[in-house]
């Protein structure tokens, strides 16, 4: 009978211990019927359970109105089925500024309407739904206001970001009116944000910055036809996971970034180890996109197992002169991509155009980028364009087909290889490539033959062409520019083919078959 006693006794410690973790945002005051801003209440719990140590902030079913929350160590948010977070539009609401970081500038800026600085172990977690109510925040930002005149939200901007570090082109940061990100966590370690329904968020949804193990698993955010709405946007994070999400925004799905120009190389912080898998894009200029802002660096990144079906673009690798940095070291594989409205696969140097320069830390740098195991159609399937001073270097792909209207071009690159690749064009050949150092295809295949080859290849050096069976076509090669130098053609089968290899008079040294 002791012994019994004892048992109840600690089991019912065990679950009061459990039960005050919880803080009931309700019983700190705030309204589940939307009729009050709750901002205070919710801080309250918030500020309770920090002094015990942490908890959980618990959401029941209900509809709650807020301004920003501003987490501290050890808190989880609980939004539980049937509860929403409706996030107020008053501007005024989100002061004072707070430290942010804005499409890779760092600047003082509106509160985030989540925000976290330098803390630890924090949360987001539930099937609840949570609203931004960002259609205040795209008009504004997009209001010709705010080019005519100062109001007083961008005079505060302009008194708090005087001496920051600037961009090359700062248009957008000197606007003044930077809107607030809906998660944006700082310099913090151990989050989790897991199960919630994002919509209208006002900027970047979810974006992490100088943040460590990160883990985004089972979100679902939808801001379609609203402007610079990325999904998720993991920034000079080291250890990032991102699984089982579903997005459809009004820019890309998800970015991985690390500051621009400038500021991001005075930084010097590297997004690293990221894994994105499980997941579906639709809306958005592009399924996962690396850059443009990656001045600190992209490393050791896989993206596996993903369906892209209706973005832009699928994988695209995006920079420019000025922006300095390295993006290198990345796997990406089984991906289907469907209705992409441009390129499959973007690897892109001349991003904003500019006039060659000397090398120097202003210089980007893209290399050892490795793609399989690609299916789909889209308007082109692939767009590699380095720099002439700095080619785009190290590429594979492997075992893709991909049906396209127009021809994928390789310009300035360097020790490019196609193993098993098959793009289908509408019109012109398959691939146009120029200016390459370094080129083996191994069976690739057009089963849909133009009436121009499927291999137009202009001053190209190193070509290893082999294993090619072609079906019946006009032509399947063609060789020019006076540059073209050491090309072998080995174990072709070009019986089907009228003329297999077409060779430009301008080319001087002889062809190896």
């Amino acid at each position: 009978m002791k012994k019994v006693i004892i048992a109840i006794i600690l089991f019912v410690n065990i679950h009061l211990v459990k039960a005050q973790g919880y803080y009931n945002v309700v019983s700190y005051g705030a309204k589940n019927d939307s009729s009050k801003l709750c901002t205070k209440a919710i801080a309250k719990a918030i500020d309770e359970a920090s002094k015990k140590g942490g908890g959980t902030i618990y959401f029941p079913a209900g509809k709650y109105l807020t301004g920003p929350i501003h987490f501290k160590s050890n808190i989880t948010l609980l939004i539980d089925a049937g509860a929403e977070l409706h996030f107020s539009d008053n501007f005024d609401d989100y002061l004072p500024f707070v430290e942010s970081r804005y499409e890779g500038v760092d600047v003082m800026s509106f509160s985030p309407l989540f925000y976290a600085y330098k803390v630890e172990r924090i949360a987001i977690t539930g099937r609840g739904i949570i609203n931004g109510h960002g259609q205040k925040w795209w008009s504004a930002a997009e209001s010709k206001n705010l080019i005519e005149g100062r109001n007083k939200w961008q005079k505060i901007s302009d008194s708090l970001n005087k001496n920051i570090l600037l961009p090359d082109d700062a248009r957008q940061t000197k606007k003044g009116f930077l809107r607030p990100p809906l998660f944006q966590p700082m310099y913090s370690k151990n989050i989790l944000v897991e199960g919630v329904t994002v919509i209208n968020s006002p900027f970047w949804t979810i974006t992490p910055e100088f943040c460590e193990n990160v883990t985004i698993h089972a979100v679902t955010i939808n801001n379609p036809h609203s402007p610079n709405t990325d999904g998720i946007n993991p920034s000079s994070c080291n250890n990032v996971h991102i699984s089982d999400c579903h997005i459809s925004v009004g820019d890309d799905c998800i970015t991985i970034k690390s500051g621009k120009d400038l500021p991001g190389r005075t930084k010097a912080t590297p997004a690293q180890n990221y894994t994105i898998t499980n997941c579906t894009m639709l809306s958005g200029h592009g399924g996962v996109v690396i850059g443009s802002e990656m001045s600190g660096d992209v490393k050791k990144i896989v993206i596996s197992n993903c369906v892209f079906d209706g973005t832009d673009r699928g994988i695209r690798i995006k920079t420019a002169r000025g922006r300095g940095g390295i993006v290198e070291n990345i796997r990406v594989s089984n991906i289907i991509m469907k209705n992409i409205k441009e390129q499959a696969i973007v690897l892109d140097m001349q991003y904003a155009k500019t006039k060659p320069e000397p090398v120097s830390e202003r210089t980007p740098k893209f290399r050892n980028i490795h793609i399989a195991n690609i299916t789909g159609d889209a308007k082109q399937a692939i767009f590699i364009n380095g720099l002439e001073e700095m080619p785009i270097e190290d590429i594979t792909f492997n075992d893709m087909q991909i049906d396209a209207e127009l021809s994928s071009v390789f310009r300035e690159a360097k020790n490019i290889e196609l193993h098993n690749v098959t793009i289908n064009t509408k019109r012109g050949a398959s691939i146009i490539a120029e200016n390459v150092l370094g080129l083996t295809i191994n069976a690739f295949k057009t089963i849909k033959p133009t009436d121009k080859p499927a291999l137009q290849l202009t001053n190209i050096s190193n070509l290893f062409l082999y294993n090619a069976n072609p079906v019946a076509s006009a032509n399947y090669v063609e060789i020019l520019g006076a540059k073209t130098k050491n090309i072998v053609l080995k174990n072709n089968n070009f019986k089907l083919v009228q003329k297999p290899v077409m060779i430009g008079a301008e080319v001087v040294e002889k062809i190896e078959e």
